[in-house]
């Protein structure tokens, strides 16, 4: 799949004000700026293997496209969701499990780099991936 493969943040847009309404502090929010993440994809069909590595934790998680599955993110937010295949893109729709907030994550290809969009409460922020 065209997901497949190391990739290593590049740049970051809107990044620090997403942050901010999901609720994470100040102080978290300038070292997430420099987390230096590396990720690892690799698809099998409707199963997907993903390895986040970063300043500040190395976890691989392991999933199927439509099911529903439990995730935290680095500064602890707990969510509970599942991604799906639309056209060329995955799409990731999770509910926070303290507030029941939805968080929308979409992945797609953009010329040789990958995109990560997250959507938050009217905000949106991507991480944009070249490969490693």
């Amino acid at each position: 799949m065209a997901f497949d493969g190391n990739w290593k943040v590049d740049r970051s847009e809107n990044y620090d004000k997403f942050m901010e309404v999901m609720g994470v502090n100040v102080v978290k929010r300038k070292l997430a700026a420099h987390d230096n993440l590396k990720i690892t994809i690799k698809q099998e069909g409707n199963h997907l293997s993903i390895k986040e590595s970063s300043t500040f934790r190395t976890i691989e998680i392991k999933f199927d496209l439509g099911v529903d599955f439990n995730y935290s993110l680095a500064d602890g937010t707990e969510l509970s969701g599942s991604w799906n295949m639309e056209g060329n893109k995955l799409v990731g729709t999770f509910k926070r499990v303290d507030n029941g907030n939805t968080l929308k994550a979409y992945r797609e290809i953009v010329g040789d780099e990958l995109v990560q969009t997250y959507l938050y409460e009217g905000v949106e922020a991507k991480r944009i991936f070249k490969r490693a």
